[in-house]
This record gives structure tokens, C-alpha cells and sequence, in this order.
């Protein structure tokens, strides 16, 4: 049995140190799978518990030239004091530059204030050795692990132009009047990366504000009923079927049952709902919602990791952690990145060298190479994006549960709905009664005694109607489910069959007329189920039922229309019924009485025919579905196990959150194309222009870290996305 763990990882800085990590762990036997993201600076890692524990999966981290250790709630807080000693770090590297740059800007209006060779070394020497320490470190951690990043490019670069800067003021101490120095040039760059990786932590920070809110949404206290007494204690000493009371305008502090009081609850932090929600004694509520104008009491029902809002929390988490497929061929180029831009620098280095004599320039040149050629936007162009995406799409209460759903979300063409629950309420109300012998009443006392032991939809609209009616509840004896077809039971010593068409075959009965009735009953959208007596094989007659279809039904299909998707009906539901809500809504095709095994199959053919299908889903019959679909979209108002199957979960039955995840996929993967053109195309310009000569240090170490900066700033614009004003009414 295989475990997982989070690591957070400190001293990455690119997409060569993410693949160094990666490299590292995955030589290990027990290292099963592993993914590390640059954005997060979080590895997650499978591994068999026989072969390695946390610490020596931590000790391969730090043998790669990394700092290791397992994640906690601490660690924002951790990162958040890190951002702040990063900030006055580039105030004093800043300082300390300032008196190298100032005369150069000065020089342009003819006054001459260079500071001497000896102040220019004392100012550059702690930038270059002290503040800049940390590429050295880092350098020498790639070399040892016989790879490249980023840090050995900048050492590399400065070192070459300060040592440059030594070199003549050695060879030419009698001149040092007018001497030309490159000082600058090396507190600069290293001043310019510094505030560029600082901008970009800050703007990492922003990233997963989603994370934050949702964290923030656990009340610390609750207020618990005990011996008759309400105590305020800390939520984690809270026990299951304890009772905590919320008053008016309180965050309601736990998942539970209400049992006492009632009230509207603002759950729109956790569903994206905008409008409060009613509720009543038996109604669940979530921990975090607001409550509204109601004194409630609440049973416990669920503590810690299992209640909704860690579950949500562990989710938009998992899905900013994993790697999206496209991110793995950026980091594979990146690894080679490094050596070839080491290789471009010495080249430019040796033919300016050979061809002009000037070793100066040609020094400068090669500098100017290794300075613009960075991987990091690279490695930041993906997961930034996705970090983003997830967040406003959990805001939204849309829960992307993994990055390649996220991926493979934009290039939906097929998006197959079930229909019970899906694009119908999911709540059919018994509508007539088609009794050939027996009298309604008796009808329907048999009907509920088989449905007794049934969760269906169906069922539970037999036994509203039956307790309506005041009939008293039977116990079916031998009840069998018949997967597809119906229910079996025995009742009051005689043995029936409830069920679809399907059951006239199977039970070897007849009466055309009333199947012709039947099919009258289905063209108009109603669900028919027979009901026989087996031993006698006789059919007793039939029943109705109409689901209505949510209001919002049709105008996702429009949606889905403009988005130029196409849109299915798959369903279990009878041919009549199925065509009829079809036709209401506009869905281009229909597979109907399709038992649930089928509908697997029938996604896979739609995938066979080049399709990529998104599934859409609520129930346990829809697991196999949306587990086949290229992507799983789970409602979350159905059943556990379609959840877990689904890669995107709406936290609403809102079909129209369908649509605004396929717009969020595909703005949140215009952005990762956007963040890949730009940071290539640093790099395709900018390493030319440096070999050439038009570009010095300095200037390529700005560009550098503007690169970095820009492509994490293009990810945040992602939160300017909004659902649509039909969603959230």
C-alpha cells in the first residue's frame, strides 16, 4: 500500500531546479510517482512506506541542493515573513547600487561623478558575495548534481563581469582616473533578479488567495450545548453528535444536521450560490456558510480533514499541486536549456574574441547571454495559470479536482448529460395511476411495499404519494434489485415485479394494449413503470411519473451551443421520455433505456469517433461514465460515488455551471499558451541580440526579470474572469 506526501521545497527558482528535484526522487526505488511545482514550491510524492520514510525522502530533496520539509498550515505564514526579509534585501542591495548607477545616468548630461575603483569595489563586494550568496549556493548544487538553473547562469554572468572589473584595475593601477569598470554591471543584474523574484513571490502570494479565503472560512470556537450549558471551545476539541448552537449573523462553525430552529443560510463561499438558502429542522449545513436571520442548533456531523470545506480545501490544493501534462515538455526542454545557453554564451564569447580582438566586448557579450536567458518564466507559464484558473473557478463553485482536467476542459467537444437529476430536478412526482383490477389505493400499497427498500427517485415519489395517502407501510419480503429493469419482491405472500418495458420479456407477460397506452403516457415525457404478479403472469397496470426540468436546462444548452459544443442525452429513462425532454431543450442526439454499464460504452463510442466527451453525472449508475469520459463533470448534490469519479465537481445542481467551466478552462489555457509564447520569445530575441552585442548586462538583466514577472502578472489577470449573471441569480 502506497502513501503520499507534501513537501514544501525551498531555493527553486526555475523550471531546471523543478527537474533536478524530480530526477532526484524518481532514481529512489520507493519513490513511486512524484510532481513538483515551481508556482506552489510544493512536491507531492508517492512512495512505498516499506522502503522509505518523510525524512529520507527529505534528505534526497536536500542531497539535490534543496531544502525540504512536510507542508503545514504554517507555511503560509512562514512564506509571508520569507517575502517580507526578501524586500528589505532588495532595499539594501538597491542602496548599495544606487552610487554604482547614479553617475552612468549623470555621464549622459555631461557630469562626471564616477565614483573611484576602490569605492566601486566596496560597494559591489557585498552585493556580489553576501546578498548575492544564495545563486553561489544554488550554483554549486546544480554543478554537484551535474545539471543547470538559473543561479549558475547569474553567478556564472556576475562573477565573469566583477572579476572583469578586478582584472583591470590590477593590470592598470596607474590609471584608475579613467578607468572603465563593470561593478555596476554586477550589482545591478544581481540587484534587478532579486527584485524581479521578489515581485514575483508577491504576485505568487496573490495566486492563492482562493486557498486563503476558503481556509479563512473555519470559525476558530464553537459554541457547544453540554449538561444544558453552552461552552466556547476551540472547533478541534468538538466530538460527532455534539450540539452547537449559531446565532443571527454567525459563521456557522461545523457540517451537521439542524435540529433545532431555522433560518436562511449564505452558502455562496463554499457553493458560489449567490441567493440564501432555506433551511428547516433535518436540512444539512455546511461549515463556514453564514446563518442568517435564525437561532439554530446543530448535531455534529463531520470533524477536521472530513467536513466540506477541508474536503474543498484538499481538492482546489490536489489540483494546484499536480503537474498538467503540458507543463512536463516545458520542464523537459528546461533541462536542456541551461547547457545550451552556456554553450551560446562561450561560443560568443570565443568568435567575438577571434574576430575583433576585443576580449572586453566579447566578455560583456557573453555576460549579456547568460544573464537574459532564464528558464524561469518557463517553469511559472503553467502552474500560475492553473493556480489561478482553480481559484476563481472554486470561487465559483466550480471544483477542478486536478490539472489535466483542467487541460483537457477547453477542448470539449461532446458534452453528455444524464438526465434524472442532471437536466431534470432529479425530484419525479408520481403523476396517475393505471390500475387494470385492483383499486388505486390497494395499487399503490403494493407499489410502496416493493419501493420500501429503494433509494430511486422513483421510489421516494411512490412513498410521498403513499404517505400522502395515509397508507401504512409494508415490508416486501425476497426484495431484489434487477439492474436496469426493476425491483422484485414479495408481498403478502404473492410475488411482484416493478419495472421498465423490459420486464414483459423477462417474466414472459402480455397485454399490447396497455404497452400502446403506456407509450402515449411516454410520448408526452412521463416515466412509465409496470407492475405484475409474477406468479399469476399478469399485469396489474402502470404508473406516471414527471420530473420537471430545471428552468435553467435549456439556456445551458444554448450556452454549450455557443461555445461550439455539441450536446447528448444519455440516459435509462424509456425512448418517449427521453425524446420529449430532448426536444424541450434542443439536444442534438439521444441514447435512451440504456442500462448503466452501457452508458460507459456508449461514451467511449462518442470517444471513438474523435470526441472529446465531458460526461455530466449525479448518481451511482453514472460513475462508470464519467470515470470513461475524457472528463468527469460531477454534481456534487448526488451521489459520493460520482463525485469521486468526476474531475470537475459543481458544488451546485446548476447545469449552467457546466458551460462557465468550459469558459474557465479555456481562458485559464489562452493563458498558459500566451505564458509560453512570451517566455520562448524572451529567449528566441533576446539570446540573439545578446550574442550580437545590442544588448549589455544590465539591460538583459532587466528583461530577465521582467519576463518572470510578466508572465505571473498575465496568469492573475485570470481573476478578472466572472461567472455568468445567469449562474449566479
Amino acid at each position: 500500500m502506497s502513501e503520499n506526501i507534501d513537501l514544501d521545497i525551498k531555493g527553486m527558482t526555475c523550471a531546471s531546479c523543478v527537474s533536478r528535484v524530480e530526477k532526484y526522487l524518481a532514481k529512489d526505488e520507493g519513490v513511486i510517482d512524484v510532481s513538483v511545482n515551481l508556482a506552489t514550491e510544493k512536491a507531492k510524492v508517492e512512495f512505498d512506506p516499506a522502503k522509505l520514510d518523510a525524512y529520507q525522502i527529505m534528505g534526497i530533496v536536500k542531497k539535490a541542493g534543496y531544502e525540504a520539509n512536510v507542508s503545514t498550515k504554517e507555511a503560509t505564514g512562514a512564506k509571508e515573513a520569507a517575502l517580507k526579509r526578501e524586500k528589505l534585501t532588495v532595499i539594501l542591495s538597491t542602496m548599495l547600487t544606487l552610487p554604482l548607477t547614479l553617475p552612468m545616468l549623470l555621464d549622459l548630461f555631461g557630469v562626471h561623478a564616477m565614483p573611484s575603483p576602490w569605492i566601486q569595489l566596496a560597494l559591489a563586494t557585498p552585493v556580489q558575495f553576501i546578498i548575492g550568496a544564495r545563486f553561489y549556493k544554488s550554483a554549486w548544487g546544480a554543478l554537484k548534481a551535474k545539471t543547470g538553473n538559473m543561479e549558475l547562469l547569474v553567478a556564472l554572468g556576475t562573477s565573469a563581469a566583477f572579476g572583469l572589473s578586478l582584472y583591470f584595475m590590477f593590470r592598470d593601477a596607474g590609471h584608475m582616473s579613467d578607468m572603465h569598470l563593470y561593478f555596476e554591471s554586477s550589482a545591478v543584474i544581481i540587484t534587478l533578479v532579486l527584485f524581479g523574484k521578489y515581485l514575483e513571490a508577491k504576485a505568487k502570494m496573490q495566486t492563492t488567495e482562493a486557498i486563503k479565503a476558503l481556509q479563512a472560512l473555519q470559525p476558530a470556537t464553537a459554541r457547544v450545548v453540554r449538561q444544558g450549558k453552552e461552552l466556547e471551545i476551540p472547533v478541534e476539541e468538538l466530538k460527532l453528535g455534539d450540539i452547537v448552537v449559531a446565532r443571527p449573523g454567525e459563521r456557522i462553525p461545523v457540517d451537521g444536521q439542524l435540529v433545532e430552529g431555522a433560518s436562511s443560510v449564505d452558502e455562496s463561499l463554499i457553493t458560489g450560490e449567490s441567493l440564501p438558502v432555506e433551511k428547516q429542522v433535518g436540512d444539512k449545513l455546511v461549515g463556514g456558510s453564514i446563518n442568517g436571520d435564525g437561532f439554530v442548533k446543530i448535531e455534529v456531523g463531520a470533524l477536521g480533514s472530513e467536513t466540506m470545506l477541508a474536503r474543498i480545501i484538499r481538492m482546489v490544493e490536489n489540483a494546484q499541486a499536480v503537474k498538467a501534462p503540458v507543463q512536463r515538455l516545458v520542464d523537459k526542454v528546461a533541462s536542456y536549456f541551461v547547457p545550451i545557453v552556456l554553450i551560446i554564451a562561450a561560443a560568443t564569447v570565443a568568435i567575438w574574441g577571434a574576430t575583433t580582438g576585443d576580449w572586453e566586448a566579447a566578455i560583456i557579450n557573453g555576460v549579456a547571454v547568460m544573464v537574459i536567458a532564464c528558464p524561469c518564466a518557463l517553469g511559472l507559464a503553467t502552474p500560475t495559470s492553473i493556480m489561478v484558473g482553480t481559484g476563481v473557478g472554486a470561487k465559483a463553485g466550480i471544483l477542478i479536482k486536478d490539472a489535466e482536467a483542467l487541460e483537457v476542459a477547453h477542448s470539449v467537444t461532446t458534452v453528455a448529460f444524464d438526465k434524472t437529476g442532471t437536466l431534470t430536478e432529479g425530484k419525479p412526482a408520481l403523476e396517475h395511476i393505471h390500475s387494470l383490477e385492483l383499486p388505486d389505493r390497494n395499487f399503490l400499497s403494493i407499489l410502496a411495499a416493493i419501493q420500501s427498500g429503494s433509494e430511486h427517485p422513483l421510489a421516494r415519489a411512490v412513498m410521498d404519494r403513499a404517505a400522502l395517502e395515509n397508507i401504512e407501510n409494508q415490508a416486501p419480503e425476497n426484495f431484489k434489485a434487477l439492474p436496469g429493469r426493476g425491483l422484485l419482491a414479495k408481498v403478502a405472500g404473492k410475488e411482484y415485479v416493478l419495472g421498465s418495458v423490459r420486464i414483459f420479456e423477462e417474466f414472459d407477460l402480455e397485454n399490447l394494449e396497455l404497452i400502446e397506452s403506456a407509450k402515449k403516457s411516454e410520448s408526452t415525457g412521463e416515466t412509465v413503470s409496470f407492475l405484475a404478479d409474477v406468479s399469476e403472469k399478469k399485469v396489474l397496470g402502470f404508473v406516471t411519473f414527471k420530473d420537471q426540468i430545471k428552468t435553467v436546462s435549456k439556456r445551458t444548452i444554448e450556452k454549450l451551443r455557443e461555445l461550439g459544443v455539441k450536446t447528448v442525452m444519455i440516459t435509462g429513462d424509456n425512448e418517449g421520455a427521453a425524446q420529449a425532454v430532448a426536444k424541450k431543450l434542443g439536444i442534438d442526439e439521444v441514447y435512451a433505456q440504456v442500462l448503466p454499464d452501457r452508458k460507459a460504452e456508449v461514451v467511449m463510442e462518442l470517444k471513438r469517433k474523435g470526441e472529446t466527451v465531458a460526461m455530466v453525472g449525479d448518481g451511482i449508475n453514472d460513475a462508470p461514465a464519467l470515470a470513461a469520459a475524457s472528463i468527469g463533470i460531477a454534481m456534487s448534490t448526488g451521489a459520493d460515488v460520482a463525485v469521486n469519479a468526476g474531475g470537475i465537481v459543481l458544488m451546485r445542481g446548476n447545469p449552467l455551471l457546466i458551460p462557465d467551466a468550459v469558459d474557465v478552462s479555456k481562458r485559464t489555457y489562452s493563458k498558459i499558451k500566451q505564458n509560453l509564447f512570451w517566455a520562448f520569445i524572451y529567449n528566441i530575441v533576446g539570446i540573439p541580440l545578446a550574442a550580437f552585442g545590442f544588448l549589455s548586462p544590465v539591460i538583459a538583466g532587466a528583461a530577465m526579470a521582467f519576463s518572470s514577472v510578466s508572465v505571473v502578472t498575465n496568469s492573475l489577470l485570470l481573476k478578472n474572469w466572472k461567472q455568468s449573471q445567469e449562474t449566479r441569480n
